[in-house]
């Protein structure tokens, strides 16, 4: 891509950072998770052995500089909530930082919810003033990845644009699955295109496009008109990607925005973790020697809220009975004992008991697993309690008749699915 962004100047970004409030969409299901959402948002769900989905894009603002940040929530929303506040309630407001929650309250319209993206925010509108940000950031809750939003803001100001766009690089084949841009050779956004049969292609490629990211700069009074015009439109599905960003293109400077390394120009690591199969191989990618993602970078660390546990524990070490663990992350709490873990990822609190193996799966937290299990590739959902000698992962059919198995094999246990009623603590 042509006139890639250039890295400004600390000070510079660290002004604009100031003068900017991130808000963080956060209200979705998630659907395509099943019943990993049944009881919380996608934004909620845990990842990557201690996280929640969220604290990716939390992180991203407080490294990148960016401290005043509203969470908009709607569906099922309580360990979202709870979440937030005992791990994001560090930002201290006599210097004006904050975390603040923005739920769903009938603001505007006293009969309707949060009736998309756009409306989220314009039901919000009169907070946005009182605040008066120069630059409205506003991200999507649900990916993965480590971006830098000041180089992004300093890209929009250098650019003059009335809005910038966050992109990824994708084939042809899976831009069908997103919202698609059409670029010039200045990357000015010429065309918006939601899930296209026929992506258009980035200029002086064959088989790229540009994907939307769900990231969005406005200069402030900009978004606010078109807020405004689009809430007074009665055609209008109230989202960014299908209503506002389209209505700006021709008559407005909209740019896009690359998310590349600075340094290799390659793309930078983004994933959308929407499906069993993508979450599951999301997961299992940070159990590889060098992941794409690096939760062990001191200089853009991953803030969490995580209770306080013991260190894992592997105990017994007979021949046919022996507590370890093999190209695998363990986190705190767990106790290992007499069984085997082979290449998966285990959260916090996870009892795997002896004579038992489990194998390239994720187990979230406070799950126990009985004697003489055999787990290969599933995820197993928090507190499920797996009894002695099941075996799940090696017969399609049979785990197809209980559980639910993804297009990519992947198996999702839940505690419902095992008669075990929703598991009723903290979710």
């Amino acid at each position: 891509m042509s006139d890639s962004p250039s890295q400004p100047h600390d000070r510079f970004v660290s002004h604009l950072t100031r003068n900017t409030v991130a808000l963080i969409l956060a209200g979705g299901r998630g659907s395509r998770l099943k019943q990993m959402t049944d009881w919380r948002a996608k934004p909620a769900v845990p990842f990557g052995g201690k996280f929640r989905i969220i604290d990716f894009p939390l992180s991203n603002c407080v490294n990148s500089g960016i401290r005043k940040i509203g969470v908009l929530t709607q569906y099922k929303s309580d360990s979202l909530i709870r979440h937030l506040q005992q791990g994001w309630s560090f930002l201290r407001g006599e210097f004006g930082e904050f975390v603040d929650l923005l739920p769903a309250q009938q603001r505007i319209n006293e009969t309707s919810w949060y009736q998309g993206t756009a409306d989220a925010i314009y039901q919000n509108i009169d907070i946005l003033r009182s605040i008066a940000p120069e630059y409205i950031l506003v991200l999507a809750g649900d990916h993965i990845y480590k971006m830098d939003y000041g180089q992004m803001l300093a890209d929009h100001v250098e650019k003059n644009a009335d809005l910038t766009v966050g992109c990824i690089e994708v084939s042809l084949e899976d831009a069908t699955a997103f919202g698609v841009i059409g670029i010039d050779e200045d990357r000015r956004v010429n065309a918006f295109v939601e899930k296209p049969e026929n992506p258009p292609v980035m200029p002086g490629r064959t088989n790229t496009a540009l994907a939307s990211m769900g990231i969005y700069v406005f200069k402030t009074e900009f978004l606010f008109d078109q807020l405004v015009k689009d809430a007074n439109n009665p055609d209008s599905s109230r989202d960014f990607g299908k209503d506002i960003i389209p209505s700006v293109i021709d008559d407005h400077l909209v740019n896009a925005y690359p998310f590349l390394d600075l340094q290799s120009g390659q793309q930078s690591y983004w994933r959308d973790v929407g499906t069993l199969d993508a979450y599951w191989s999301a997961n299992m990618e940070l159990i590889g020697i060098n992941p794409d993602l690096n939760l062990y970078d001191n200089t853009w660390p991953i803030w969490t809220y995580q209770a306080q546990t013991p260190p894992a524990k592997f105990v017994f070490n007979d021949d046919d009975r022996r507590g370890e663990a093999v190209d695998s992350m363990v986190s705190g709490g767990c106790v290992i004992s007499g069984s085997k873990v082979t290449h998966s990822l285990l959260f916090s609190n996870v009892r795997v008991n002896s004579y038992s193996h489990i194998k390239d799966s994720v187990i979230l937290p406070s799950v126990n697993i009985g004697r003489h299990c055999r787990i290969t590739k599933t995820i197993v959902e928090k507190g499920c309690q797996i009894p002695e000698g099941t075996i799940i992962g090696e017969d399609k059919v049979e785990d197809s008749k209980r559980f639910e198995v993804s297009a990519g094999g992947v198996v999702l246990v839940t505690a419902t699915m095992l008669g075990q009623g929703r598991f009723r603590e903290r979710k």
